[in-house]
Parts: C-alpha cells; sequence; structure tokens
C-alpha cells in the first residue's frame, strides 16, 4: 500500500486518484486560513516552485478541526489561497484529519509515520509528511518545522 492508493476530491470538487503524482516526492500538509502558521503557505509556494521541476508536489489538505481556523467554503479557500499567497499547487476539499471521519490517506500518513512519543492524531494545522517517488511516507514534521528546513530532506529524495 502506499499513498499512490489513495484518491481524494480537489477544491473544484474533482476526485482525483493520487496515482496521478506516481514518482514524484509529494509534501501533504493540513492547512487553514486563519492559523498562526497560515504564513506558510508562501514557503510552501516557494518549495514548489524551488523543486516542482524536479519532481516535488506539495498537496494541501485544508481542515477546520483545530480552533475552527479554516471556515471557509471551498471558493473561499481558492480565492483566499490565490489571492493572498499566490498558491499554485493542488489544493483539496476540506477534510478532517483525526477522529473517526478522518480521511482514509490521513489514517494511512498517521500509521506509517507517528508523531512524537509514537503518537498518531495530527496535533495541529501545517502537519507536514513527505513522502517518497514510491509512495511511501518517510517523515513527518510538526507545524512549527519552517517549509524552508525541508529542502534538504526534498532534495535527497529527488
Amino acid at each position: 500500500m502506499s499513498v499512490f492508493d489513495f484518491s481524494a476530491r480537489l477544491l473544484n470538487g474533482e476526485d482525483v486518484s493520487l496515482a496521478r503524482w506516481r514518482g514524484q516526492v509529494l509534501l501533504i500538509v493540513n492547512t487553514a486560513s486563519a492559523c498562526g502558521y497560515t504564513p506558510q503557505y508562501a514557503a510552501l509556494e516557494d518549495l514548489y516552485e524551488q523543486f516542482g521541476d524536479g519532481g516535488l508536489i506539495v498537496l494541501a489538505f485544508p481542515c477546520n478541526q483545530f480552533g475552527g481556523q479554516e471556515p471557509g467554503t471551498a471558493d473561499e479557500i481558492a480565492d483566499f489561497c490565490a489571492n493572498k499567497y499566490h498558491v499554485s499547487f493542488p489544493i483539496f476539499a476540506k477534510i478532517e484529519v483525526n477522529g473517526p471521519d478522518a480521511h482514509p490517506l490521513y489514517h494511512y500518513l498517521k500509521k506509517q509515520q507517528t508523531g512524537l512519543l509514537g503518537t498518531q492524531s495530527i496535533k495541529w494545522n501545517f502537519t507536514k509528511f513527505l513522502v517518497n517517488r514510491n509512495g511511501v511516507p518517510v517523515a513527518r514534521y510538526a507545524p512549527q518545522t519552517r517549509p524552508e528546513e525541508l529542502e534538504a530532506p526534498i532534495r535527497a529524495l529527488l
């Protein structure tokens, strides 16, 4: 099993298999528009621009489970990301990352890469999972880990 076995819905409503990005390195992030970490969108876009031609894809999964910090509709999220942070990487429809209604992709990611002391639950917005070209999650990073700190690990996978 790999992340390429999962599908998710984009903000525009299109269902997409993650197999679309088979053979590429993925950085999967649960995001929010009204979080202290929201400015990371700019750094995520920088990573995407810097390494996209080499095979990096950033995938954003908005989530409203942490302090209600992603209350917007799909259109509002799309407008916010495009206009404030000029995001050009794929943004998916809002999902849950914890609990019984968590998206199956996140059940898989959390099982493959546990957090501090082996915990599985996502603690906050902008938790990041780095996935190799074979679709295997190889690292999990805390929300406070700045995207630019991931340049070396990304370069190693590319």
